[in-house]
């Protein structure tokens, strides 16, 4: 009876560890997927192990099990794998909708949008040209679209030459769209940057 009660002992004792590691895997992508779902911007793993504090292998692990699950026909989001770095996207597919929402006031404001159209619009342009068009406001825009990666600056004597970069692209799902230059005010509606 001993043996019995021993065997019942051991056997729960292995149950009870195994569901205590399935809870923290499950606790584990959680962190994860609220990291990815707030950053909405690329994320190595130096940044994911020190914002979820999980170790980089378990880290891994877990995140090629969120694509999987992301990757089912039955979710509307993607993880995005780019230059070993990871980011929460909407699907291609849903894209055009997102984009409506995604230059509302929640992401930008009015005067940010039409700053950013007229140098989608003009590009390369001297921020001195910006300036002009839209005011000393748009110093503080362009410092902001600069800082989060959607244009690029490079001085130009007094001034900087503006340009969008490839996350401007990427930002506004315009992959296949790729343009040099945004040539027409409807190019500028497709994204959501005028009405």
């Amino acid at each position: 009876m001993e043996q019995e009660e021993k065997k019942v002992i051991e056997h729960t004792t292995s149950e009870t560890a195994k569901e205590l590691d399935e809870s923290s895997e499950i606790e584990a992508m959680k962190k994860i997927e609220a990291v990815l779902f707030l950053s909405a911007r690329f994320l190595d793993l130096d940044n994911l192990v020190m914002l979820t504090d999980i170790n980089p292998l378990m880290l891994k692990e877990l995140l090629n099990r969120l694509i999987e699950k992301y990757n089912s026909n039955e979710c509307a989001i993607e993880i995005v794998i780019k230059e070993n770095m990871w980011k929460m996207d909407v699907k291609q597919e849903h894209v055009s909708m997102i984009n409506k929402l995604a230059t509302g006031s929640a992401e930008f404001s009015k005067s940010e949008q039409e700053t950013l159209a007229v140098i989608a619009y003009k590009q390369p342009v001297k921020q001195s040209v910006v300036i002009k068009i839209r005011g000393n406001k748009a110093y503080d825009h362009v410092k902001k679209f600069i800082d989060i990666g959607l244009v690029k600056a490079k001085r130009l004597g007094h001034t900087k030459e503006l340009k969008l970069s490839d996350n401007f692209y990427e930002y506004f799902h315009l992959k296949e769209k790729k343009l040099e230059r945004i040539e027409k005010k409807d190019d500028l509606k497709m994204i959501g940057l005028r009405e």
